[in-house]
């Protein structure tokens, strides 16, 4: 392999293999898939496979390595808007909305994940606890913002208000599995914009 075949071709092969894996795992599950399809449908060698992902293993960090970059990107576009706190979690609310919503939707790249690696020293299920992980502090800390008492009790309602509106958004109606999902969203951020820390007891 000559370098100017490392750094160019090779590249563009690796993101077709990514762009593949990530659609198939998303769309089918990871464990019903197999290298050669993966092989087959990115138009690559096995051995242009093995090049760029030692192994299957490999390949399925790298697809969650993609799905968490682009919700970062979806949470940073919200975070960076300039809106106040409350205006901010309502965007990030749509946002998800919308993915819900989007066609080929399948619920929770992360749930559907972990829900196949239940080993908690697996790879792939320690991606998965560090994406989530993130996703909690990050909307702990918008919470914050609006008041800091019970930010992260606050953020852990967000994210079971999230997931439970991804796993219905694949078996209702979208738009009514939305539309409640959203109205749960208003009621949080009034109860935590109404909350106080609570007085110490004289008992």
């Amino acid at each position: 392999m000559g370098r100017g075949e490392s750094q160019g071709r090779p590249s563009e092969a690796r993101s077709r293999l990514l762009d593949t894996a990530t659609r198939i795992f998303y769309g089918e599950g990871i464990h019903s898939v197999g290298i050669d399809r993966i092989v087959a449908e990115a138009q690559v060698t096995r051995a242009t496979l093995y090049r760029h992902f030692p192994g299957k293993e490999d390949l399925v960090l790298a697809y969650l390595s993609q799905v968490d970059e682009a919700m970062r990107g979806q949470v940073t576009r919200a975070a960076d808007s300039g809106l106040p706190a409350a205006d901010t979690i309502r965007a990030l609310g749509e946002s998800i909305a919308q993915g819900i919503q989007s066609p080929g939707f399948r619920g929770c790249a992360f749930l559907n994940a972990v829900a196949e690696y239940p080993d908690p020293d697996h790879p792939a299920h320690r991606a998965v606890l560090a994406h989530r992980q993130w996703f909690l502090d990050t909307v702990t800390e918008l919470l914050s913002r609006i008041q800091e008492a019970q930010a992260e009790a606050a953020a852990r309602h967000f994210v079971m208000l999230r997931d439970g509106a991804m796993a219905a958004g694949c078996l209702f109606d979208p738009t009514l599995v939305c539309d409640t999902f959203l109205r749960g969203v208003e009621g949080l951020l009034r109860a935590h914009t109404a909350s106080s820390p609570a007085e110490p007891s004289d008992a």
